[in-house]
């Protein structure tokens, strides 16, 4: 079995949202980070004081082919290509160490169903 980790970096108000997609799409755990950005354009400013904004940083370690889904699921569900509020990709795993067995075997019942 080959396995992805999917990223997420998302506005902090769509965290729950994007949990939940996650986890009805067949993800097991999330790993949630807090994160700040710094984007292309200013920031907005307010007496002086400007404001960035919190992101979440959501990681997934998911089988390669369910990855993909996760992915377009979030996608389109938080309509990222339009709002510029977030972004998701994912990066190919070569090695993996103490995943749990339950978890192994949620992603191929989640795989079967597909089929």
């Amino acid at each position: 079995m080959k396995f992805s980790v999917l990223v997420a970096i998302l506005a902090e108000d769509l965290e729950e949202q994007a949990i939940d997609i996650a986890k009805r799409s067949g993800a097991g755990g999330v790993t949630l980070l807090d994160g700040r950005g710094i984007g292309a354009t200013e920031k907005k400013t307010f007496f002086g004081l400007t404001y960035e904004g919190s992101q979440s940083v959501l990681v997934m370690v998911l089988e390669k082919k369910l990855s993909l889904s996760v992915l377009k699921n979030l996608s389109r569900e938080l309509d990222l290509k339009n709002s510029s509020r977030g972004v998701v990709f994912t990066i190919p795993l070569e090695h993996i160490a103490g995943i749990d067995m339950r978890q192994i075997q949620q992603f191929e019942e989640h795989i079967k169903h597909d089929i």
